[in-house]
């Protein structure tokens, strides 16, 4: 089970890279301090979000507001409520009615102030736990450790925040118990992980502050405005296009060590033939004969900012080799970078292989999937006939498809939080022969309809859309516009509900520096409405054939902001209906009821959800060993007799079913190599909702070809895409 643990909420606020916020580890604090750039930032970021021109819902920065902020900024450092106490809160109470002044003034005192507040109870928990540690613990009784504080109140005093990290200690003590951590070396353990939690802290940087104290600001104006500094930006930006200059690794801190994680296949990196996972890099030279940079204790990000440069410039790497100790003999390697495409998040595809049925022969499902809707902005200005775009790939994979002659394509976006507005409306394109995909409502009440203008198609044939609560934003504009064309089916969870349109603005163009100084924007500046009119704001796209829900809306999702945008609905623009799948819906019901009641997998994720569901609205786990021990060898008995039953059953074994229970440890506490090992055979797990929505979608395409009359109604005879049946 994966706590909360405050304040690595701080941590990952608008971060692209795991641990970006760790930095040098020489033992002295950073002096955390604003200067005259964020002032100058504040005051533009002010100017930008009450400016009705640029966003689409401007608040005035008054009293009102400035109370909302006061309350972010505390939230975002400590979410969990476990550093600072209702005494500190009330201390800075004055402060609430003039966060909007130090905003709009660029003086950033209070901000700076309430941080080194923070940092001063971080340290006195962080000596508090370590302290415990000398102890033994008592893990008979009926105690237990409530996880979730987002919703308690502030700590009164000291004393029950020493009762409140006790049990958060046990807890962490006990999962490295049950993973058979010998007493010695639970206490280095930790120990080692408090003191990295205090380290973290006190070496942030005031970037890292500033970031922190303006996204409490630009949260209060809607979920999804953020403010990046120039690196983050710089990340983001890159994440977007699935490439960088660099050599292509990705990287991990371990201690005071940055660690290869993956190394990107076809990359610099990967042709050196030198750098493997688990290498730990200690220093950093650029060019062929440049100083060596010793790099041991720095932050991630400050490592990752020596490694990339511009394409066909060279970078010395001196590194220990994974199979050396940590005082192993240092090797080094020149790589010359190079333009480097983040293949992870590209679009993917398999074949699902459906078994025959009576009458009717075996059917090949393509399946796509796409982990975000990616667009090389950049790259398209420079070249608009060559540039990384999700919509570019995915056509190349249905171009594959035909040749292949399947007879399906299910989309695959669960867990896409979307992405490029262009793309979603250029994915959509591929599989309708021109029309509107979505509308555009502004500030001032405008409204623009986004259309595909291209004539023809990439793919014709049957379709479905496989979401859950995880799909947001452009996944929701093409699953809502397939769904409203009436072009294939939507399957699975309810989505996220995120129905506003968000763009970068660069602060730096105002005053036209050379250098990126300022950092940007993400700032909301339109809402989405689909074609048939309704937003998904809030409701989100509703699947035709729905899944079990496995996160509730009242968990995830845009319903769970509170200052999100309310549901609202405009007119609908005219479009083709290519289908009408409503007749179809409970003959497709029927089956795949009947069908996963005898899948084994199905069945079981099924109940994994339930469980997981229960356990989550507990909020708490025990503290009593026997309890805890209990749970877990249910959990392992379990896992054991389902791998059994695969095997008899003759399904696909568990790639991961050794290796699911909890070892205690963190990422950057687990061996390298072995995780990044698991996360490869993750992709491997049975995936019982995949094979079912290419079941349900064989389905569709039998029923329509047996049943003239059905299909006649459901795909009545028009020209374009979407003819299941001959």
């Amino acid at each position: 089970m994966t706590l909360k643990k405050a304040p690595f909420l701080l941590l990952a606020l608008a971060l692209s890279t795991p641990l970006a916020l760790l930095a040098r580890g020489d033992g002295d604090a950073v002096a955390v301090a604003p200067n005259a750039d964020q002032s100058n930032t504040s005051k533009l970021v002010y100017g930008l979000l009450s400016d009705s021109r640029y966003a689409y819902r401007p608040r005035p920065l008054d009293d009102a507001l400035s109370q909302e902020v006061f309350k972010r900024y505390f939230e975002a450092l400590d979410g969990g409520k476990q550093f600072f106490t209702a005494a500190d809160v009330a201390r800075f109470a004055p402060y609430k009615t003039k966060m909007d002044d130090a905003i709009r003034s660029g003086d950033l005192a209070p901000a700076y102030e309430i941080f080194a507040v923070y940092k001063q109870r971080v340290g006195q928990r962080v000596a508090y736990a370590r302290a415990l540690l000398k102890q033994d613990f008592d893990f008979t009784g009926s105690q237990r450790w409530e996880y979730d504080r987002e919703d308690a109140p502030w700590a009164a005093d000291g004393k029950e925040l020493d009762a409140i990290w006790k049990k958060s200690v046990m807890n962490d003590w006990l999962r490295l118990k049950l993973a058979g951590k010998k007493p010695d070396d639970i206490r280095k353990t930790l120990d080692k992980r408090y003191a990295n939690l205090q380290r973290s802290i006190n070496e942030l940087k005031t970037e890292d502050v500033f970031q922190t104290f303006l996204n409490a600001y630009t949260g209060a104006i809607d979920p999804h405005t953020d403010y990046f500094t120039p690196r983050t930006a710089e990340n983001f930006n890159q994440s977007m296009s699935l490439s960088l200059e660099g050599i292509g690794a990705v990287l991990q801190r371990q201690d005071d060590l940055v660690a290869v994680r993956e190394i990107v296949p076809g990359g610099p990196a990967d042709l050196s033939g030198k750098l493997k996972v688990g290498d730990r890099i200690v220093a950093v030279g650029q060019g062929k004969s440049g100083p060596m940079t010793d790099v041991i204790g720095w932050r991630i990000d400050d490592v990752v900012a020596q490694i990339r440069g511009k394409k066909d410039t060279q970078v010395r790497i001196e590194y220990i080799p994974v199979e050396a100790g940590i005082d192993g003999k240092h090797a080094q390697v020149t790589i010359t970078r190079q333009k480097v495409k983040l293949e992870e998040q590209a679009a993917k595809a398999e074949t699902i292989t459906l078994p025959a049925s009576a009458g009717e022969p075996a059917r090949r499902i393509g399946v796509i999937k796409l982990p975000a809707f990616y667009q090389d902005f950049e790259g398209r200005r420079r070249n608009p006939n060559d540039f990384n775009s999700a919509t570019r790939d995915i056509a190349k994979l249905l171009a594959q498809f035909k040749a292949q002659g399947v007879d399906g394509v299910v989309m695959d976006l669960r867990n896409n939080g979307g992405g490029s507005l262009d793309e979603a409306v250029e994915l959509t394109g591929l599989f309708i022969d021109k029309g509107p995909v979505v509308q555009v409502r502004e500030s001032g009440g405008r409204v623009t309809v986004n259309s595909d203008r291209k004539t023809g198609v990439a793919w014709d044939g049957p379709l479905a859309v496989l979401i859950n609560r995880g799909s947001a934003s452009a996944s929701e504009i093409f699953a809502g516009a397939i769904q409203d064309y009436g072009r294939g089916l939507v399957i699975g969870e309810t989505s996220f509900g995120k129905g506003t349109v968000q763009n970068m603005v660069d602060l730096d163009r105002w005053p036209a520096n050379e250098a990126p100084r300022f950092g940007s924007v993400k700032l909301t500046i339109a809402q989405f409405f689909r074609v048939a009119g309704g937003s998904t704001q809030h409701k989100g796209v509703v699947p035709d054939i729905a899944f079990p829900v496995s996160v509730d809306a009242s968990e995830y999702g845009e319903s769970t902001y509170d200052n999100a945008l309310p549901w609202t609905r405009i007119a609908a623009v005219p479009h083709l209906q290519y289908g009408n799948f409503a007749p179809l819906l409970p003959r497709l019901q029927a089956l795949h009821a009947a069908r996963s009641a005898k899948d084994k997998e199905f069945q079981w994720w099924s109940e994994d959800v339930a469980q997981f569901r229960a356990e989550a609205a507990k909020k708490y786990v025990s503290l009593n060993e026997a309890e805890r021990r209990a749970e877990r060898d249910r959990q392992e008995t379990q896992r054991k007799q389902r791998q059994a039953e695969r095997k008899a059953l003759g399904l696909a074994l568990d790639p991961l079913a050794e290796d699911l229970a909890d070892d205690g440890l963190g990422a950057s506490e687990r061996d390298i190599v072995k995780d990044a090992q698991r996360e490869k055979l993750a992709d491997k797990r049975p995936d019982p909702l995949l094979r079912e929505s290419a079941a349900i979608l064989g389905d569709a395409i039998e029923i329509l070809g047996q049943d003239r009359k059905l299909s006649a109604q459901v795909l009545p005879d028009s020209p374009g895409p979407g003819r299941w049946a001959e």
